[in-house]
This record gives C-alpha cells, structure tokens and sequence, in this order.
C-alpha cells in the first residue's frame, strides 16, 4: 500500500513537471510562423549563406542558430548575426520579426548600404548594435521613432553626417557608441536630456566632430563619456563636478581650452585622459583623494604649477605629464 501510494505521488508530481514545461518544450520545437517567414526571408537576402545553415523550414526557428525566443509565446526577441564574411544589406523584413528586443550585426565586413527605416516597425527593440561592419550614409533620425530603444552601437562602421538630434527624444535611452565613423557637426544639445535613465554613456571617439560641449551637457551625470580623437573647442569643464557619477572620462585629441585650475574631479573617476588639447592652468590637488584612479594623462597642454603628490599619484610616470607649459615636480624635474 504504501508502495503504491509512492508510485501514485510520484506519477503525479512527473505529470505536474510536464505540464509545467510544456511551453517551454513547445517553444524550443517550433516558434511563431510569421517570424519563421521573415528569418527565411532574411536568409533569403543573404543569398542562403552557409551561416544560416540550421535554418531550415523542417526545424523550429528557436532552435536555430542566432536566434533567441521567449520561452513561453516561443516569439523570436533576439536576433544576432556576428563574425561572418557573407555579403548583403541589412533586409527590410528584419522589420517583420514584432516582437524583436535585441538586433546584432556585428563583426561583418561585408554587410553593406544604409540602416533602412523598416527598423522603426520594431515597436519592442531596447538594443541595437550596428558595428564592425562597412554599413554607411548616415546615423538616420528615424532611430528616434524606436521608443524602446536603450542602448545604441553604431560603432566601427562608415557612417557620416551629424548626429541626430531627434536621438533626444528617446526617454529610455542610456547608451549610445557612434565611435569610429566619418561624423562631422557638433553635439547635439538635446541627447540625454530626456532620458529618464541614469548615469549615460557617450562614446564618440574617432570623428570629425567639432563645436563645443552644449552647456546642458552639465546637468548631466555620465558613467562614461569619450569624445577623444575629434576637432572639439572651447570648455569641457561642465563634464566634471565632484558629485557626479562618472568613471571614464577621455577628452583627449581635440582643441578643448579651458582652466584646469578650480575644476574638481568625480569622486569616483578611475580614469581621465586630457593628452593634446589647449588646457592650462594647474592640476588640482583633489586629484590625490580619488581613491580609485587608475589611469590619468594631461600630457601635450599648456599647464604650470607643481604636480600634486599623494595618492594614487605615484603611479604615473613622466609620460603623462610631457610637453606642457611649465609642470614641475616629480616624476618631472624638481621645480624651481
């Protein structure tokens, strides 16, 4: 008796587990037919390549590979195509997949063409990453009609023209890398501004970007922001402030001028890179409370004064402070 009540529990709690997985099994066997016609179609306008051969219409799309589902509705939410050499343009029916959360091309040199606005049907896309490949024209202003966009990769592409500003408008927004393209103009004011998000990312490095930093750009707090390697002028002070949050901040290679003197640096900065700009002035002792500095260069200025010591200080050798005006102390000689 007691074995059979045993044998019944256990029947029971199998038949409970089975029917608790059944979504779960349903979705990995086969997923929604019309995002299954838009992936063939996708295969389709890479010409069949041999990277999409698990696609095939004898198997289930959530099983195919770079291909993520949800594991209840078995919708596709994520597609990622990386590290191929296959030919074509970003296809139009990318467009057709509604429920899509996440889009990677990444690391394909030979995908080619504009970001084409079939995007924008994307209604459920946070993340869109567009980078090392040979997609060009320009950074479309239609990407501000993807509400639900939170991080934006742009990077290492052919990209030109200026920055949208219409990339204001998106208010879940937390991240945006365009570095390494063909960009010119300035910065638009309004990026970030609407962002209920906090702590922003900006990379921008390896431009031809040029102006001065938009004074709204003060208000904000970023974790992260590099504009190195541009044609940037005037005051970049009202990046620093020393309760903001930011961790990174890379100005370096640009035409920046303004007083180093009085500017006080985030508490929690583990790496400032000013190397060939047009700063003057001295370099704050405050430097030497910033607890978790690893990485510090103001190399190519105009600065004077002594070298603070203390600190984390004395980790960095004469190379980050060369070609300056008339900075003394170690690791320079001694002033006078």
């Amino acid at each position: 008796m007691a074995c059979r009540s045993t044998l019944s529990s256990f029947l029971t709690l199998f038949l409970f587990l089975l029917l608790a997985s059944a979504p779960y099994l349903v979705s990995s066997a086969r997923c929604n037919k019309d995002d299954k016609k838009a992936l063939l179609a996708i295969k389709a306008a890479f010409n069949n390549a041999y990277h999409f051969a698990s696609w095939t219409n004898d198997t289930g799309c959530c099983d195919w590979y770079d291909v993520d589902c949800d594991p209840k509705t078995g919708r596709v939410t994520g597609l990622s195509l990386f590290q191929d050499d296959f030919p074509g343009t970003i296809p139009d029916a990318v467009g057709d997949l509604p429920y899509l959360e996440n889009l990677v091309f990444h690391h394909l040199p030979n995908l080619v063409g504009s970001i084409p606005p079939a995007l924008t049907k994307l209604k459920n896309l946070k993340y869109l990453d567009i980078s090392w490949t040979n997609v060009s024209g320009p950074v479309p202003a239609f990407l501000s009609e993807i509400t639900s966009l939170t991080q934006l990769d742009l990077s290492f592409n052919r990209l030109s023209g200026s920055i949208p500003a219409s990339l204001g408008d998106l208010a879940n927004l937390s991240s945006i890398d365009i570095s390494r393209n063909h960009l010119t103009g300035p910065l638009p004011p309004a990026l970030f501004q609407r962002s209920s998000q906090q702590g922003p990312y900006l990379r921008l490095s390896h431009n031809n970007l040029t102006g001065e930093i938009p004074p709204a750009f003060g208000k904000l707090g970023f974790d992260q922001i590099d504009l190195s390697r541009n044609q940037f002028t005037g005051d970049a002070s009202v990046l620093f402030g020393r309760s903001k949050p930011a961790q990174q901040i890379d100005l370096s290679r640009n035409q920046f001028a303004f007083d180093l003197t009085n500017v006080e640096f985030p508490e929690g900065l583990d790496s400032v890179d000013l190397n060939h700009n047009r700063i003057y002035g001295s370099i704050p002792n405050q430097i030497t409370k910033l607890a978790n500095l690893q990485f510090f260069n103001v190399s190519y200025n105009r600065l004077c004064g002594e070298i603070p010591v203390g600190g984390n200080m004395g980790r960095f050798d004469e190379y980050c402070y060369l070609h300056n005006k008339c900075l003394c102390g170690t690791p320079l000689p001694p002033c006078k």
